[in-house]
């Protein structure tokens, strides 16, 4: 699995309207078949970032995506929103796994 996360710094006046902003490149990314998620987060601490999580199902996938119209669409479309580049990380990995240090116990009955 190929899995990203970025931070987008948003200028200010459009912060608040980033979802709709990012619609419909989010609607797009999310119906590409080797996407398993692309999400969005708004920071607590600075409500002019938005962190982005997104997954696709492998190498193939992730070329899928940056190739595709919509993503094409989005990096003319989006950097008139953001403050500056936004940072990124981008690495393979073998999926999820349990965060065992706040395991929740079944209930008991």
């Amino acid at each position: 699995m190929i899995f990203i996360t970025a931070k987008f710094p948003v200028k200010p006046e459009h912060a608040d309207t980033w979802p709709e902003i990012s619609k419909d490149f989010t609607d797009a990314t999310n119906k590409e078949d080797g996407c398993l998620f692309f999400e969005w987060s708004r920071s607590l601490e600075n409500p002019n970032i938005y962190v982005l999580i997104e997954a696709f199902r492998d190498d193939a996938s992730g070329g899928a995506h940056v190739q595709s119209a919509h993503f094409k669409e989005a990096t003319e479309k989006l950097p008139a929103y953001l403050s500056e580049t936004p940072d990124i990380i981008n690495v393979t990995v073998d999926g999820w796994a349990k965060l065992g240090e706040l395991a929740v116990s079944a209930p008991t009955g």
